[in-house]
């Protein structure tokens, strides 16, 4: 299944025109704030009516301006995951997500509560009300009754920004299960670099309503020319797989080859999962380090250098078939005379990489192969 969207729409000074697919998985909206990105999942919701654009999935057109064609949101089936989970405080969790499923269709397939249950972990919370839930509870109670609701698409306006990094942490694995086990597309918004690279499938990044690229999640974020957010958000993408687990708690992993250590990935030797490197933390050297205290230093190639207006420059590098961003001044490019093909050693502390930057939740092709 994949949903299909082009918009154009001017609201005062703001220019959106934008074009994209998004298929199953997750396809995050990436970008700042004011760049069109509600706006545009607001649109596909039917909450909004741009001055010209095709909203179609699967065959099921719902929005086609040169034919006048507009369903209205109760017709577009499509689930809304907001930034605050707005339950029905005097019903309880079980009543709140049967309310989901009040909504679907009559003839549509439903949706088995027991496994939305069980893949959102909420079986215990079934007789709270949400008083007496967590933050990080209720947006998975709210998950679960937009699913329940048989949708045929899932958006999320950045359901994580009303959490705390406690709540947030706890809830990004629920995120990785949906990308893996649920079979539509889900349009999620955000502006957090690292929460982008622990679940996108597919990308959509977002400049002043227009978009600068889109693909798979791994190339745009590795992207040198592709920071939305600004040069200091700028990182990597890596897949790799934990090898083993040390009892001092790090683990170490691997990827295309190289050997990484990490703090502890709760996850079982053989596991592949993400890992999300900022540009800042890569330090370079065209000759191996020696007594120095950071764990991980990989032979890479340069493969792009990307020069902007200030002192610093963003370097991509490849390793095997992987990507890495550094971040490093104009000067240092410079002294190290570095250009495309210019063998470097990219230096890396293990505790510069933060625990809620590795995903703790098996890629989908791990899955499949139990």
């Amino acid at each position: 299944m994949t949903l299909s969207v082009s918009l154009q729409h001017r609201l005062g000074a703001f220019d959106l025109d934008v074009a994209f697919k998004a298929p199953t998985g997750i396809t995050v909206l990436f970008g700042r704030s004011g760049a069109g990105k509600t706006t545009i999942i607001n649109a596909v919701a039917g909450l909004l009516t741009p001055q010209a654009g095709r909203i179609a999935s699967d065959g099921t057109v719902m929005l086609d301006s040169t034919t006048g064609r507009n369903l209205p949101p109760h017709k577009r089936r499509v689930g809304y995951i907001f930034q605050e989970a707005r339950l029905f405080p005097h019903l309880t969790v079980r009543q709140n997500l049967g309310y989901g499923r009040w909504f679907a269709p009559k003839k549509a397939p439903r949706e088995d509560m027991a496994r939305i249950v069980d893949l959102l972990g909420i079986g215990h919370l079934l007789n709270r009300r949400p008083a007496g839930l967590s933050g990080g509870e209720k947006q998975r109670v709210a998950i679960g009754r937009a699913l329940l609701a048989s949708p045929h698409i899932l958006l999320a306006d950045e359901p994580l920004a009303a959490l705390d990094e406690q709540r947030k942490a706890e809830i990004l694995p629920y995120f990785e299960r949906l990308r893996d086990e649920v079979s539509i597309p889900i349009l999620y918004v955000s502006h957090a670099a690292a929460e982008v690279a622990r679940i996108a499938t597919t990308v959509v990044a977002l400049e002043g309503g227009r978009v600068a690229r889109q693909g798979p999640a791994a190339d745009v974020m590795s992207d040198p020319a592709i920071t939305p957010l600004g040069v200091r958000s700028a990182g990597a993408m890596l897949d790799a797989r934990v090898q083993a687990h040390h009892a001092d708690g790090l683990s170490t992993l691997e990827a295309e080859g190289a050997t990484l250590l990490l703090p502890r990935v709760h996850q079982p030797p053989g596991t592949a999962v993400r890992v999300w490197i900022e540009a800042q933390d890569v330090m370079l050297a065209t000759e191996e380090p020696r007594g120095i205290s950071a764990l991980n230093v990989l032979k890479t190639t340069v493969t792009e250098i990307r020069r902007g207006a200030g002192p610093g420059v963003i370097v991509q590098l490849s390793f095997g078939g992987a990507l890495l961003l550094a971040r490093i001044t104009r000067r240092s490019a410079e002294a190290l005379a570095l250009a495309p093909g210019t063998p470097v050693f990219a230096v890396l502390k293990a505790v510069s990489v933060a625990r809620d930057a590795i995903s703790d939740t098996p890629r989908a092709q791990d899955q499949q192969a139990k």
